[in-house]
């Protein structure tokens, strides 16, 4: 009898559980009514954005434009805009941490060394959290300082409209094309934020790596 490989179950049971959970969330998300955004708000954010209407990304349905709390109208629209780039930073950050999580608990690792004074590996680092912690400290200084870099300099935090020239590998887009991978990206980066943030917490909770908790069935609830 051939054995499937420990990979291929995981990215298996990876799947049928997000199929699962975007079902759960779509169900009672019908309940919520598409509500417009304040007009102030639209024509301040469409102003500011790089030619892009802000206020209509991330507005899909079955949802709309979701308020619950009025923060829009009673904060403005230089706080909207803000937080909308905020979200969109935050969305971004979660989708490479997601990406890294399934590939490297798939086993999927870099070849040599991480650290050749340390004789550390790529492969000897664990999966999950604790693979951080072992992370030499000269090697967590150059990554901060990476990133000190991007924020400050290459894609600079006070850029709020996330549009840096690049493209899409390359590929640039205008008009409603352009409008349609914006929302993309933010309703991916939306699912990326909850799934290392569910990742996270159940590894803190049961003690296993997300690839363990599939594996094992440790995520369901009986």
């Amino acid at each position: 009898r051939k054995q499937i490989p420990s990979s291929t179950r995981f990215f298996t049971y990876f799947f049928l559980t997000m199929k699962l959970v975007l079902a759960l969330c779509l169900a009672p998300a019908a309940a919520f009514a598409p509500k417009a955004l304040p007009s102030f708000s639209r024509a301040a954010a469409g102003t500011t954005m790089s030619m892009v209407d802000e206020s209509v990304v991330g507005v899909q349905a079955p949802a709309g434009f979701l308020d619950p709390l009025g923060f829009v109208a009673k904060d403005g629209p230089e706080a909207f805009v803000r937080r909308r780039a905020v979200e969109r930073k935050h969305g971004r950050i979660s989708m490479v941490a997601i990406t890294g999580v399934l590939v490297h608990n798939a086993q999927i690792e870099f070849p040599g060394y991480l650290s050749k004074s340390a004789d550390l590996k790529f492969s000897d680092v664990p999966d999950g959290l604790n693979g951080f912690f072992s992370i030499p400290g000269a090697g967590i200084a150059q990554i901060l300082l990476f990133c000190g870099l991007v924020e400050l300099a290459w894609w600079p935090a006070n850029n709020y409209s996330g549009d840096y020239g690049v493209g899409f590998f390359g590929t640039s887009y205008e008009g409603e094309e352009k409008t349609k991978k914006l929302n993309a990206e933010m309703a991916n980066g939306r699912l990326a934020m909850l799934g290392i943030a569910g990742a996270m917490f159940a590894e803190g909770q049961t003690g296993e790596t997300l690839a363990q908790q599939f594996e094992n069935l440790s995520f369901l609830p009986f």
